[in-house]
């Protein structure tokens, strides 16, 4: 009985061996198939994109650009020599409040499957710089796009031929790059351009198409175009964007990446999942520094709230090709996309330190107080129209650097300071020609408010030159207002 009892067991315990045995072997095969299935999806996707790409062209006209709305700005009160006593604080009116249009968390574009990396016996690279910044990516003279010509049918054997996996490292690459380099959406786009073209040339055709057959894979939305025997790039963007023609395909805006042209034959082939390129930068883009010149700049009022400020050139480059635009069809929504932006770690390493010192151990209306008055008193106001030719806002290290700056770029530059510094809210606040903040205080503060939400905002003015806390430019007393939010 025993006996029979032990050869029970062990036929028990080598067939639940089995099964578990057997269980990992399906599991393991699970996984492959998931991941064959995976990597045959977008094979299937690509493929199909290929044939699409000989059928469904049209001619489009291109649409007029969007111009920038211009408005006279007030010009700065003249500095105030006695600083003037708040007696009867009025509500500033709102006309209109804008809500937080950058949200701080805004996720990008992906692969329609994860990409699988294709194993090479030795790896090459190729090494290109962008704004100042060294990188490299998988790419060698077997990945040299050719292109016989601007026909449907050479444009889809330039597809299939990228859709090898041998380029499946080189998307690898540029999105570790994107996430290294905490490029936004635009800035992944110029950059997808200077590897193409530093590989095939700059304004050919192959460059074109190994750009788009990235971007595209890296899950972003855009349309091939052509004007005779030029192969351009279309992107759709979420933003209004300014001083730019545009194509309307299927009701949507697409932008022709540096290339004009009054009509173009274009590919209606679209490729799934695909999304449109944001223009929001929320993150600290990381190209290598590049220090700008050492530039004081001091409180006039406040001798000890001073700092030498330098900032990475290599950004100021990248922040001249940002293209301006609005959100939801709304232009004050543009002054959002400047100030959300975080500053720099030039600006954090430099210029806050030296602003900490200053103001530690004040109370936050003292210390708003003499910040206001560092931003007002600082930099020498310009307007953009006669600097520039058009209106352009800047971002905050942008006003650090430049010699002249307007109640827009003054007004963002001191958001970005109170928020990060002292942690406070603030808003900006709009008046038709012009540009202010308002504070929100967790102490009762004297001074013209705006009521929002249950809370109090009072009015900081960085163009009111020598103005408290709590004073409006006499201009705008009467004036309703169109409130921003902001992170």
């Amino acid at each position: 009985m025993k006996k029979i009892l032990l050869i029970s067991a062990l036929l028990l315990s080598s067939a639940t061996c089995i099964a578990q045995r057997d269980y990992k072997t399906e599991y393991e095969n699970f996984k492959q198939q998931a991941r064959d299935k995976y990597s045959d999806f977008r094979d299937k996707c690509n493929h199909e994109y290929a044939e699409f790409i000989r059928i469904t062209w049209e001619t489009f006209n291109s649409n007029d650009p969007i111009p920038q709305p211009e408005e006279i700005p007030a010009p700065p009160i003249p500095r105030i020599e006695t600083i003037p006593t708040i007696i009867n604080p009025i509500q500033v009116p709102i006309d209109t409040v804008i809500q937080n249009p950058t949200p701080l968390v805004t996720p990008q574009p992906l692969p329609v499957t994860p990409i699988k990396e294709t194993p090479q016996p030795t790896e090459e690279y190729f090494s290109f710089t962008f704004y100042g910044t060294p990188c490299k990516v998988r790419l060698n003279e077997s990945n040299r796009v050719t292109i016989a010509g601007t026909d449907e049918n050479s444009i889809s054997k330039a597809w299939q031929y990228c859709s090898q996996p041998q380029f499946n490292n080189l998307i690898q690459d540029c999105l570790q790059l994107r996430k290294a380099m905490n490029l936004c959406d635009f800035a992944y786009l110029e950059m997808l351009n200077e590897m193409a073209s530093s590989f095939l040339g700059k304004g050919t055709n192959e460059a074109s198409m190994l750009m788009a057959y990235v971007y595209c894979q890296s899950g972003y939305k855009m349309r091939f175009a052509t004007n005779g025997d030029k192969l351009c790039m279309l992107y759709a963007s979420q933003h209004t964007i300014y001083n730019q023609s545009f194509f309307m395909i299927d009701n949507e805006a697409y932008y022709p990446y540096r290339f004009t042209s009054p009509s173009c034959r274009i590919c209606k082939a679209s490729f799934p999942q695909e999304q449109p390129l944001s223009l929001v930068v929320n993150k600290n883009i990381n190209f290598a520094s590049q220090s700008t010149a050492i530039r004081e700049i001091k409180s006039k009022q406040y001798p000890n709230i001073k700092a030498n400020v330098s900032v990475n050139q290599n950004l100021l480059n990248f922040y001249e090709t940002y293209p301006a635009s609005e959100i939801g069809n709304n232009f004050v929504s543009k002054w959002a996309m400047y100030a959300n932006a975080p500053a720099s770690s030039d600006v954090k390493n430099m210029l806050y330190p030296s602003l900490q010192e200053a103001i530690k151990g004040l109370s936050p209306l003292d210390a708003v107080t003499r910040i206001l008055n560092f931003v007002q008193t600082g930099f020498d106001y310009g307007y953009d129209s006669k600097i520039w030719g058009y209106d352009r806002a800047f971002f905050a290290d942008e006003t650090l650097y430049y010699p002249y700056s307007d109640c827009e770029d003054r007004s963002i530059l001191f958001s970005r300071i109170i928020r990060d510094l002292l942690g406070l809210k603030v808003i900006l606040v709009y008046y038709p020609g012009h540009l202010a903040t308002a504070v929100h205080f967790n102490e009762n503060v004297k001074g013209d408010y705006i009521s929002l939400n249950g809370e109090k905002f009072t009015v900081c003015d960085p163009t009111f030159v020598g103005a408290p806390v709590g004073a409006t430019m006499p201009d705008f007393k009467d004036s309703s207002t169109t409130v921003i939010l902001l992170n």
